[in-house]
């Protein structure tokens, strides 16, 4: 039977890890080499021996691994150290940590000696590891070990690394062989996609830039914050980027060794607009793009951990969720929170709380309560007959807790508090010790997530973003959720202006806010950064302020005092 044909679990494994002498290239040659034999999970038959090199190893890697120049001067000869690997893997899989430089070390080191590599198949434990333990962060071999509960005594020496990888490998043997019938299967399950073969170049040569730079004029484009719209020759735009370095960014498209990208090779011109800072580019970026529709643009993607908590009030009897954009048109969204795991735990307390619907968005009808109705934790909308004044009291209550003056960590347990004495005086004491319970999970929860409990309606604001160095700042102003004016480097007037033009917008208060869904994605670009950069200067616009707190504001922004005496004149 051929050895891709093997069941898995009757093969015979050998766990190999070599020691260098860390030169670069053909001058680099085996140490050490350690070997394990493995089957059935279990460890048994081991190898080790030092292999004779020419050259002494690096003075690094001879402190790292302890192997000196002594040691290897009455170490074995490589042709036989190879000999001895060669027969132990015969009819084995190979299997190794990082599991290519093994393997290339090993058949350089076989065609130095001018004897055959018997090419084994080989599985590499990284690659186990990140399919079948996702969860681990780090996957060297000691951090990865430790995750798995392995002890690791000794490190970067053959047989004992080969000893760690070996115990890896069992650790995750049962779910390779869940997965993988036969050897052959398990090599098509971690089998790689061969890239395409890069054109070698002579060396000491450059990649060429996909365009000359040369050709497109790069002077005029700021050295500070801005956007810039790469253009073909009929000024069609090809692409919309944003940096805080505009004219860096731009270069470096065009750089020798650039991601090569379709649009370059068809960019005749640049322009730009310049911000004062980087939330300023970020939201022109964004508007840029949606009204150019570049080719050379995909679509704005978040990497980070930004959620959000909403409601979207168009749907029967509506539910919290958690996700990671605001909620478009009628609906309340509170947030930007870091971290989904925290957002999820607090809505179910909130569901529970409030006896909310957790049943999805197409209200599903029952014949009878669902588990969380029939503990109590739900009022069982899908059962047909519940009043939806009485739902959506219970749903404004939870709400309520966001939008409110003193803060939502203070609401929430104010309320939670007064439910605890509510269930003592009517001597449920059960109940009591549930909300007791209950109370120290949520201020737990809530100290983590604070900064990010309030809807993004509930606060008009004058955001002034500042520029690198503190040299200007854009201005922002956040009504209902939403930027309803953003001015460039404002003068003292203009602030008082648009101030006034920004507060005519305003919602009337407690009233739901519909966020169109063009603008959905520009409101989480702006949640997000003033999130993440919490001492960005910001003014409340209720209630209204007056010369001398926009003064104040615009100052601090620009770090000129002598702009509160500019601020400070009447308009004429």
């Amino acid at each position: 039977m051929a050895l891709r044909d093997q069941p898995l679990r009757t093969t015979e494994f050998l766990v190999v890890d070599v020691e260098t002498t860390g030169h670069g290239g053909a001058d680099c040659e085996l140490t050490e080499v350690g070997a394990v034999l493995v089957g059935g999970g279990e460890l048994h038959d081991r190898y080790e021996s030092l292999v004779a090199a020419r050259r002494a190893p690096v003075r690094a890697v001879e402190r790292l691994t302890g192997i000196s120049r002594a040691m290897l001067a009455t170490a074995q000869a490589p042709e036989r150290v190879l000999e001895e690997v060669s027969e132990r893997l015969r009819g084995r899989v190979m299997v190794a940590h990082s599991a290519a430089f093994d393997r290339r070390a090993l058949a350089n080191a076989f065609a130095a000696t001018g004897l055959r590599w018997p090419d084994p198949p080989v599985l590499c434990t990284v690659a186990l590891a990140r399919r079948f333990a996702p969860l681990v962060g780090q996957r060297g071999l000691a951090p990865l070990a430790r995750a798995l509960d392995i002890e690791v005594a000794t490190v970067h020496r053959a047989l004992a690394d080969a000893e760690t990888c070996a115990w890896i490998f069992c650790a995750l043997f049962g779910r390779l062989c869940a997965a993988a019938p036969t050897v052959g299967d398990a090599l098509d399950l971690f089998a790689r996609r061969r890239r395409r073969a890069r054109r070698r170049r002579p060396p000491g040569t450059l990649a060429p830039a996909a365009r000359p730079a040369a050709e497109i004029d790069f002077a005029s484009l700021p050295t500070g914050p801005g956007v810039y719209v790469f253009r073909d020759g009929a000024g069609r735009a090809l692409y919309v980027g944003k940096s805080v370095r505009v004219r860096a960014r731009a270069r470096a498209h065009f750089a020798p060794g650039a991601e090569p990208a379709g649009w370059t090779a068809h960019a005749a011109l640049v322009d730009h607009r310049s911000t004062a800072s980087e939330l300023g580019a970020l939201v022109l970026e964004n508007r840029l793009i949606k009204r150019m529709r570049p080719p050379g643009n995909r679509n704005l993607k978040h990497g980070d951990r930004w959620v959000y908590i909403r409601c979207r009030l168009d749907i029967p009897f509506p539910m919290l969720e958690v996700a990671r954009e605001p909620a478009a048109g009628l609906a309340v969204s509170v947030g930007p929170l870091r971290g989904r795991a925290g957002a999820v735990d607090l809505v179910e307390q909130l569901n529970s709380l409030f006896s909310l619907r957790r049943c999805g968005r197409r209200l599903p009808r029952r014949s009878h309560p669902s588990a969380y109705g029939q503990m109590g934790h739900c009022l069982s909308p899908c059962l047909g007959d519940l009043d939806p004044n009485l739902y959506r009291r219970r749903l404004d209550g939870a709400l309520a807790v966001f939008a409110a003056r003193g803060g939502a960590r203070q609401a929430l347990l104010a309320h939670v508090e007064a439910e605890m004495r509510r269930a003592a005086t009517d001597q449920r004491y059960e109940r009591a010790a549930v909300l007791s319970r209950r109370h120290s999970r949520l201020r737990t929860l809530l100290e983590r997530l604070e900064g990010g409990l309030s809807t993004l309606h509930a606060r008009s604001r004058l955001v002034l973003a500042p520029g690198p160095e503190g040299q200007g700042c854009d201005a922002f102003w956040l009504v209902g959720g939403r930027v309803v004016a953003w001015n460039t480097a404002p003068a003292a007037q203009e602030l008082r202006e648009r101030t006034a033009l920004a507060l005519g917008s305003r919602p009337p208060r407690g009233a739901p806010v519909a966020v169109p869904a063009d603008e959905v994605d520009e409101v989480r670009i702006v949640a997000t950064w003033l999130a993440a950069h919490p001492g960005t200067p910001a003014l409340d616009l209720e209630p209204v302020p007056g010369d001398e707190a926009l003064a104040e504001l615009l100052a601090s922004a620009s770090g000129d005092p002598a702009l509160r005496t500019a601020a400070r004149r009447p308009a004429r």
